[in-house]
């Protein structure tokens, strides 16, 4: 626990480091929690919890806390290469190089 007395030092106090796997906000106000969750440069914001998971939801950090993420669809495309494929099963065509 480190104290503070606005949201903006919170804010820097919680952003001051070169990790951003997690952060957790405990207040009452969702407003705060929203506010703070905004700001906070971090994969993952528990608003009064902590270490709450689940494999529908991407899980990785920001800065210096690793690369990608894990779990969710996020996690899919990291095994993922988009390719097009234009299949023609009419007649011949006079000619093939032209725009369709």
């Amino acid at each position: 626990m480190i104290p503070f007395d606005t949201e903006d030092e919170a804010i820097a106090i919680g952003n001051d480091i070169v990790y951003g796997l997690a952060a957790g906000v405990w207040t009452s106000d969702i407003g705060r929690a929203l506010r703070m969750s905004e700001k906070l440069k971090a994969g993952t914001i528990w608003v009064n919890t902590y270490r709450a998971v689940s494999f529908t939801s991407p899980f990785g950090g920001y800065k210096s806390s690793g690369l990608g993420r894990e779990n969710g669809q996020q996690a899919i495309k990291e095994y993922l290469q988009v390719k097009s494929i234009w299949l023609h099963t009419g007649e011949s065509t006079k000619n093939p190089y032209a725009r369709r």
